[in-house]
């Protein structure tokens, strides 16, 4: 009945949703209404980044409820959990990236970012990547490199250009036209694709020989998940803005970006209210917020993603597998042939596995688990994955 409801009364994001009947979740698992456990290797598409009912940020949820909600938009009022949260956050960030603006996702993090490289600059050119993936509202749809996507919500955001990821020639793009360039720490989906070559440094430098502002999307790879609290921390770079969202509130909504004050403060005046929202710092949400960040930041959880990668690459090999890429627990398996990558993946959900699909790349398979995922979970995975791809192999070869 649930289910029935489900497609009836909700609008879908595709015609075939996996429709599975939640009952409820708890650690690295998923209930169904059934009581079919299932051990969860995508983690809500990385934002669940301590697992299911983490008892540290239920608790900050709970005691938060109790004392205020919402009160105010944001911007006006000093609230407690959003004011610590700013706080310990920039503690952990290079000191030119100093305030934090709250939203309510990733999404409306990158278009406030994109209003910002504007406002700094008064230039009005954007560059991104193609094969770029930063939300789906209109400014972030402008700048995601995927035509097929976007070619029917047409007019977009203009004076958009895009470069090929890793591509060193492109770089010369970016000119004294351009108000920003944004592109993923890690492109995620385009198959978690790594910068190579410094090009994220050389990123930069091309911007500050022009005037230009690097704008890094952090929201899949950042808060722990490749080995750094933030994934551009691996490639010698500090961008000038930071996107956030997905794993920072513990799988509750939420989003943000970050700059240097100067340029931050701007928002602020000339005109006034230059970004607004209504919800942004939700003190509810900025609780489990701070919450997450300091599970993440006092634990080990951040050396530990690099030594729970060794295991997975250690496990998962199969004549299936042509690749593994990726950093840490943001990984995505290769395989030859989309098919074989769907079939993997439903398999699996079916043995108690949940895998998932990346949204450009169709022959990859998600692996983005929890970062509290042990390593017999991890084992406990793989030895499903590979059952299946046995299964696979076997009947192709026969």
């Amino acid at each position: 009945m649930i289910k029935y409801d489900f497609l009836k009364y909700q609008a879908q994001t595709s015609p075939y949703p996996l429709g599975m009947e939640v009952s409820h979740a708890i650690g690295s698992y998923i209930y169904d209404t059934n009581n079919k456990f299932y051990l969860d290797f995508v983690a809500g598409v990385s934002a669940c980044s301590l697992g299911h009912q983490n008892k540290r940020v239920n608790d900050a949820i709970k005691k938060q409820l109790d004392t205020y909600s919402h009160v105010m938009v944001y911007g006006e009022y000093a609230q407690s959990p959003a004011v610590q949260y700013c706080k310990l956050l920039v503690a952990h960030l290079p000191k030119e990236l100093n305030k934090v603006y709250l939203v309510n996702s990733g999404t409306e993090a990158c278009e406030g970012a994109l209003k910002l490289v504007r406002r700094v600059t008064g230039r009005s050119q954007l560059i991104s990547c193609f094969n770029a993936y930063h939300g789906n509202t209109m400014g972030s749809m402008s700048v995601m490199g995927f035509e097929e996507r976007k070619q029917v919500f047409r007019p977009l955001l203009p004076d958009v250009d895009f470069i090929t990821f890793n591509n060193e020639a492109d770089i010369q793009k970016i000119t004294t036209k351009t108000a920003g360039i944004i592109l993923e720490s890690i492109q995620g989906g385009a198959g978690f694709i790594e910068p190579t070559n410094n090009f994220l440094y050389k990123i930069k430098k091309r911007c500050e020989e022009v005037g230009a502002l690097m704008i890094i999307d952090e929201i899949q790879p950042g808060f722990g998940r490749t080995g750094k609290l933030f994934g551009f921390e691996n490639y010698n770079v500090i961008p000038d803005v930071v996107i956030i969202g997905k794993g920072m509130a513990g799988g509750m909504p939420v989003g943000g970006f970050i700059a240097n004050e100067k340029h931050m403060d701007l928002l602020s005046n000339n005109p006034k209210l230059g970004h607004i929202t209504t919800f942004g710092g939700h003190p509810v949400i900025a609780a489990a917020c701070l919450a997450t960040l300091q599970e993440i930041v006092e634990k080990d959880y951040i050396a530990q993603s690099l030594e729970k990668e060794k295991l997975f690459r250690t496990l998962l090999v199969h004549p299936l597998i042509n690749e593994i890429r990726g950093k840490g627990l943001m990984l995505a398996i290769l395989t030859s042939d989309s098919e074989i990558t769907n079939q993997i993946i439903l398999d699996c959900q079916d043995k108690g596995l949940i895998l998932f699909w990346l949204l450009f790349e169709d022959k990859a398979i998600r692996i983005t688990p929890p970062l509290t995922i042990s390593e017999a979970e991890i084992r406990e995975g793989c030895a499903i994955i590979l059952s299946v791809m046995d299964k696979i192999h076997t009947k192709a070869v026969n």
